[in-house]
């Protein structure tokens, strides 16, 4: 019964966030509906891609302080058909998300509608297969020994589905083995290109006159320090709604921790790095961006509030060892972060998709936000209803 009705709440915010993409699309601006669409597609994609990159990171460093961790941070994965179906929508409102569309800027061979949707799509068609094989054989190796028990459901079909698989293909571990630590290594290469073409294609062209290299590499790293926020919110929700039962130290959630810890540095350090060499190099199609985002109002006041909770209290409060093993405040610093990269994308899009004296954001734009919350948690919901065993093993099988 307490499942049911988590799922009916997830549904609730689903429906809440269709209620407010309709709201403003039809009622209110459209621009506002499709510049939330397109914020909440990115930064919660970037979350289901930085989560997954936790387990193939940890399975090429062969960290074995993190057991039990990468299974879970391989649920993420489920939300890639979901991120897969809400790419092509962008195309229904290319006159609000791409404004380079009627505008002479030099580069029409590259920003031009069809082929960035093509590009794009191929690339994170790519990205998604080459991460659901790395599930796959993750899965293979660790669950192939255990079945789930009753079939019911979709979930219990899919469980009996990959028990059927396993139990013809599971001759050769160490063969698996390899191919996982293949999809692995190539899912981080594909993980920098294709996030590196979306932050250019998607974020970067809404000014089509301003420039920067490092912004490909500021995108995939971003996405990795959300990715770490998200996972360790599900692992502290999975573990205090055990009640201590999941199988997780102190000593696992010190260094996730400490992990999420350095990307709140490396992610401040890209950013300080791209703002450096704009203020040294004073060239006016790169100083104007900049700004605009710093220096004038509204936008001014939401720049200073994003660097302060997404870097300057993460920063500090880190810095104490304990509260890196306490996970309800790990949750609420999370969170704070998640919100702050969000109200990041907001700052870097919405000057030139809603260019005004007020900042273009309200209760509608948080009831997407819910919503996609909602989607994110009903596929985390499904993953564990297919391997209800990571949630009471240690998953040392197959784990490096």
């Amino acid at each position: 019964m307490e499942q049911e009705n988590r799922a009916g709440l997830f549904f609730l915010m689903i429906l809440a966030g269709v209620g407010g993409f309709y709201f403003l699309l039809v009622h209110r601006n459209p621009a506002r509906a499709w510049q939330a669409y397109l914020t909440n597609f990115l930064v919660w994609s970037a979350m289901a891609q930085g989560g997954l990159l936790f387990s193939v990171v940890m399975h090429i460093t062969k960290a074995r302080w993190s057991r039990g961790l990468c299974a879970i941070s391989e649920g993420f994965a489920f939300f890639f058909p979901v991120s897969l179906i809400f790419f092509p929508g962008l195309f229904f409102g290319q006159e609000f998300v791409f404004p380079w569309i009627h505008l002479a800027t030099g580069k029409e061979a590259w920003l031009n509608v069809p082929f960035l949707m093509t590009r794009d799509l191929a690339g994170l068609l790519i990205l998604y297969g080459v991460g659901l094989c790395y599930v796959y054989h993750a899965m293979t190796l660790r669950f192939q020994k255990y079945s789930a028990g009753k079939y019911q459901g979709l979930s219990g079909r899919i469980r009996a589905f990959l028990e059927n698989r396993w139990s013809k293909s599971f001759h050769d571990p160490e063969k698996i083995l390899k191919k996982k630590t293949v999809f692995g290594i190539l899912y981080a290469v594909c993980y920098a290109l294709v996030l590196s073409l979306l932050g250019y294609d998607l974020v970067l062209s809404a000014d089509p006159h301003f420039v920067s290299t490092l912004f490909g590499a500021y995108t995939f790293v971003k996405a990795f320090y959300v990715g770490l926020g998200a996972l360790i919110i599900v692992v502290s929700v999975l573990y205090l709604g055990s009640n201590g039962n999941l199988r997780v130290t102190e000593n696992q959630f010190h260094d996730l921790g400490k992990l999420f810890f350095g990307f709140c540095l490396l992610w401040a350090d890209f950013f300080y790095c791209q703002l450096v060499v704009i203020w040294y190099g004073n060239i006016s199609e790169e100083t104007q961006y900049v700004i605009t985002r710093t220096l004038q109002s509204p936008w001014k006041e939401l720049a200073w509030f994003v660097f302060t909770i997404s870097f300057i209290l993460p920063f500090f409060v880190l810095l104490n060892k304990k509260v890196k093993t306490k996970p309800r405040w790990m949750v609420v610093l999370c969170a704070m972060v998640i919100l702050g990269i969000w109200l990041e994308h907001l700052l870097l899009l919405g000057p030139e998709l809603n260019p005004g004296r007020s900042l273009p954001i309200g209760l509608a734009d948080g009831l997407i936000f819910i919503g996609f919350l909602g989607i994110m948690a009903l596929c985390l919901r499904f993953f564990i209803r297919i391997f209800p065993e990571i949630l009471n093993r240690s998953h040392e099988e197959g784990e490096s």
